[in-house]
């Protein structure tokens, strides 16, 4: 289990930074989305919202889909209990820029559908308003040929 916070450059030569982090690589995945432009952009991202511990970012420009979720690999003391067979993702991943020490500061961060939707309220130009359902309203069907 970490012990403290240790400063990177504090670390001796022979330390593996993951032994003081609790694995904040380990309990998420995120991926770059298009940035909504439309209000049915934003009713699809607040589609995802819906799905549980679901997260928008904006980092320097880029909008991402925030999925929060341990990886099933992670053991209790925070290590990985299949590093030796670990994915490609994984094995490619370095501390050199890992997020041990990241206050996770994003231009714009979204955790409920209401707030991606207040956004949109405020960004996007009014919707057009419905007509309101009537049960005394006629809606014309379309003919069918050949019957």
């Amino acid at each position: 289990m970490p012990v403290a916070q240790v400063q990177r450059k504090d670390l001796k030569p022979d330390e593996v930074l993951c032994s003081y982090c609790t694995a904040k690589c380990c309990r998420y995945f995120a991926l770059p989305i298009d940035k909504p432009k439309t209000w049915e952009d934003f009713d699809g991202i607040r589609w995802y919202m819906t799905h549980g511990r679901i997260s928008i970012f904006v980092d320097e420009g880029t909008w991402y889909l925030m999925v929060h979720a341990d990886c099933k690999y992670l053991r209790d003391d925070y290590m990985c209990g299949i590093y030796e067979d670990r994915p490609a993702i994984c094995r490619s991943y370095t501390t050199d820029d890992c997020e041990y020490d990241n206050d996770s500061v994003y231009d714009k961060f979204f955790e409920s559908p209401e707030q991606i939707w207040e956004y949109a309220e405020a960004v996007l130009p009014p919707r057009k308003k419905k007509k309101p359902y009537s049960p005394t309203m006629t809606v014309e069907l379309p003919l069918l040929s050949g019957v």
